[in-house]
């Protein structure tokens, strides 16, 4: 099996919910040794038990860690590689969204979007490089269908989304000739804590879920799991000649005017 990832370490940032957790517990399945990190300690701890359920081995590398420090995200490379002595795979999956037109936002909604979705992803994967050239491993970047389309309401959002995407391409070309390969998941709506976590009441998530159902050519939104495999898939040697790529996971969002 080419997905298999035994003896593989992989680094995912977001891992307590979500993506994150998913794509967590698929990988622990597949033989991969973890180093999970993420703010909220207790989350990340049931993520890491659920791991050992999956994988039947070793504890993953649990690093409680708020990525706009730079302290945090030093220790958390310095913690990953002091436990396995290597990095094959950087899963970059932590985010926040913040809704706001231009008449609506503020500086401050910008900076939280901008210092969490790129300040930090760039800062990671530059410490995390020279590991990745090492073992000849590869980056798989989480962006946004709102990356790749225009979307009102969710400028510095899309903005950092947008970033992402273009980080993603040019470090694929940088990175080629170390033999690592660097790719995005553009996701669309998927059912995750993050519209709560930006201030959306239970109802709110509800109808934006029912909405979604209606405009979405496979008249569903996403699961965890559908990004988590195609997460495994570009990070898995099934993918050894995809680099540079930008893999919508959207039910067929990508493709429609729908909004």
């Amino acid at each position: 099996m080419t997905n298999d990832f035994s003896g593989k370490v992989v680094l995912i940032t977001g891992a307590s919910s979500g993506i994150g957790k998913a794509t967590a517990i698929l990988l622990a399945g597949r033989g991969a040794k973890l180093s999970l990190t993420g703010r909220n300690e207790v989350n990340l701890r049931r993520v890491g038990d659920e791991c050992v359920v999956a994988k039947k081995a070793e504890q993953p590398l649990i690093v409680v860690a708020d990525l706009s420090s730079e302290a945090d995200v030093a220790r958390l490379v310095d913690a990953t590689i002091k436990k396995f002595g290597r990095l094959d795979v950087l899963v970059n999956n932590a985010g926040c969204v913040e809704f706001g037109s231009i008449e609506t936002t503020s500086l401050a909604q910008y900076d939280l979007n901008m210092n969490t979705n790129v300040r930090s992803v760039y800062h990671l994967t530059m410490l995390c490089v020279p590991h990745l050239i090492a073992a000849r491993g590869n980056i798989v970047n989480l962006s946004s269908l709102f990356g790749a389309r225009a979307y009102a309401g969710a400028l510095a959002y899309s903005m950092s989304k947008a970033a992402i995407d273009q980080m993603t391409s040019c470090m694929a070309l940088e990175l080629a000739s170390k033999g690592v390969r660097v790719n995005g998941v553009n996701p669309g709506t998927t059912s995750t804590p993050i519209f709560s976590r930006a201030g959306m009441s239970d109802d709110q998530v509800a109808q934006l879920y029912e909405h979604q159902k209606e405009v979405l050519p496979l008249g569903r939104i996403g699961d965890p799991d559908d990004i988590a495999r195609a997460i495994a898939f570009l990070a898995s040697s099934d993918a050894s000649f995809i680099t540079g790529e930008h893999l919508h996971v959207d039910g067929g969002w990508h493709a429609t005017c729908a909004r």
